[in-house]
């Protein structure tokens, strides 16, 4: 008699707000994420309570792989970085999280957010093309945005926001 197949049960994606707890955690992702060091500013600002439905860990079967981290700029949303360990890369976990942030920046109402940007250097199309999937579109290129790493230029990507109002309009 042979034993049944284990049974393997669904990944589990999980999100979190970033806190002074989980902050190192962050910094190692982004050590390993991103080719730029982040300074103690950067890491203060995203566990600030008006930023915490747009600065999140993202947890794969428990596992931290990455995170997502925004700003407000009076009534747009910079998203700073997004990033996921490359083996966990492929199970839409970023765009769970940029589902995520989209969703809450489109319900936020203290500041009415109208848009959301961000900034992709120029040699990572890859990346280019996910926003794109998502509604971003290019409005410009900004020279020598990187100042430490090669090519230094980045296009400007952003997407507009409907109003909760048209949204409710659109629906049947």
């Amino acid at each position: 008699m042979s034993n049944p197949p284990a049974s393997s049960s669904p990944s589990r994606v999980t999100f979190a707000s970033l806190t002074h707890r989980n902050l190192g955690t962050v910094k190692k992702l982004n050590s390993v994420l991103f080719p730029i060091k982040y300074s103690d500013k950067f890491y203060q600002d995203i566990i600030a309570p008006e930023v915490e439905d747009f600065c999140q860990l993202i947890y794969y079967n428990d596992v931290p792989v990455g995170n997502i981290c925004c700003r407000l700029e009076n009534k747009d949303l910079y998203l700073m970085t997004m990033g996921v360990l490359a083996p966990y890369r492929s199970k839409q976990l970023g765009s769970q999280a940029l589902k995520r942030v989209i969703k809450a920046a489109a319900s936020h109402s203290k500041p009415k957010v109208r848009r959301i940007y961000l900034h992709v250097q120029v040699s990572n199309t890859d990346a280019k093309r996910f926003y794109e999937k998502h509604g971003f579109k290019e409005v410009g290129i900004k020279e020598d945005y990187y100042k430490k790493i090669t090519p230094r230029d980045a296009w400007i990507l952003e997407r507009i926001l409907e109003s909760e109002d048209k949204q409710d309009q659109e629906k049947p």
